[in-house]
């Protein structure tokens, strides 16, 4: 089992590291070029900034039986093609029942983005948001 990253403003890399460090198990975060990351644990893979060039390079990469972390829905239904387990950066679990509805809200909001020009604004993240993406992440591990 691995640990692969989705890194692009990822905000829980160093929880991450701590249980991949913890449970001895492989990880690998991988980030463009605008993004600065430092890892206490696990291997960093740097790629050309450009559309989607971490998503396909992170997906070319993945094996049955892997976690992937990331909050990227269309990712995330790549992974799961894959047969991988697949966590968002809040914890959320992605699988085969919610990714099409998911997708298809991602498509919504889009429309609505391009009609109004409005984007929405995100909570901010507290410690709260980190034990519960911790909790899902070790229960992802320990399953």
């Amino acid at each position: 089992m691995r640990i692969l990253v989705d890194g692009d403003g990822c905000p829980v890399i160093s929880l991450i590291s701590e249980l991949a460090s913890r449970k001895n198990l492989e990880l690998i975060v991988y980030t463009d070029l605008n993004h600065q990351h430092k890892l206490d644990y696990g291997t960093l893979k740097v790629v050309d900034q450009g559309f989607q060039s971490v998503d396909m390079i992170l997906c070319n990469n993945i094996k049955s039986g892997d976690i992937v972390i990331t909050s990227d829905y269309g990712l995330a239904a790549l992974a799961l093609s894959r047969k991988a387990e697949v966590l968002s950066f809040s914890g959320r679990r992605f699988n085969n029942q919610n990714i099409e509805r998911l997708l298809a809200k991602r498509h919504r909001q889009l429309k609505e983005r391009k009609r109004t020009g409005r984007h929405t604004s995100h909570k901010k993240r507290t410690a709260a948001d980190d034990q519960k993406f911790k909790k899902a992440l070790l229960k992802l591990i320990n399953s």
